[in-house]
């Protein structure tokens, strides 16, 4: 029968113990914010001030006014502008944005706002224009956006296109193609660019 030999285990010196278990503790934490900072960053709606009432669904069209600036920098890109319509009482304040054609991020979080509200909005680069942004815009490639978006009304695109007609006639401005209001250029202010959707 082989023999066994025995090797006495030597006395833990007096703070090793803390030592090690200092070192495990640091090692979790560096490996849980390298785990967290990983984690692709989803949409986000951060509640400013709370609305009231329903919600806009994803095609209907929303009368904000928003600011949008780079999530990394801060940098201004966009922002809303007045849209002085002749004649009031058809449309309610804010710049018009049809959320059908809006950035998949805009959309998304445009579905989670009341009127009145206003709302921080993060919309991962993903979700925004990706890889590929307009050409000759102030974002970069990959740019993650922020929004401030204070929801003033909403209304259905027909709604929307009916009022449109209205607003058409009253300016003298003839329908559109077979008749139909609302087949004029979307209403944007001088000098300013709606939101465009990404292409496809």
């Amino acid at each position: 029968m082989a023999e066994v030999t025995r090797v006495p285990l030597q006395p833990i010196a007096k703070g090793s113990l803390t030592k090690l278990w200092l070192g495990v503790l640091i090692a979790v934490l560096v490996g849980g914010a390298l785990a967290w900072s990983a984690m692709p960053k989803g949409l986000s709606v951060e509640t400013i001030v709370a609305g009231e009432g329903e919600m806009p669904g994803p095609e209907d069209v929303v009368f904000v006014n928003y600011k949008g600036t780079l999530a990394d920098t801060g940098e201004m890109f966009d922002q809303s502008q007045d849209v002085p319509l002749p004649v009031e009482g058809i449309f309610p304040e804010g710049n018009p944005l049809p959320l059908a054609r809006m950035l998949p991020g805009f959309r998304d979080g445009a579905v989670q706002m009341q009127r009145g509200g206003e709302y921080k909005l993060f919309i991962p680069a993903d979700q925004a224009y990706g890889d590929s942004p307009p050409e000759g815009a102030p974002i970069p490639p990959g740019a993650d956006l922020v929004f401030e978006v204070e929801l003033i009304d909403f209304m259905t695109e027909e709604e929307f296109e009916r009022k449109l007609g209205i607003l058409q006639q009253a300016m003298g401005v003839p329908a559109g193609p077979g008749g139909a209001p609302g087949a004029a250029p979307q209403v944007v202010p001088e000098g300013a660019q709606p939101i465009p959707a990404p292409q496809q």
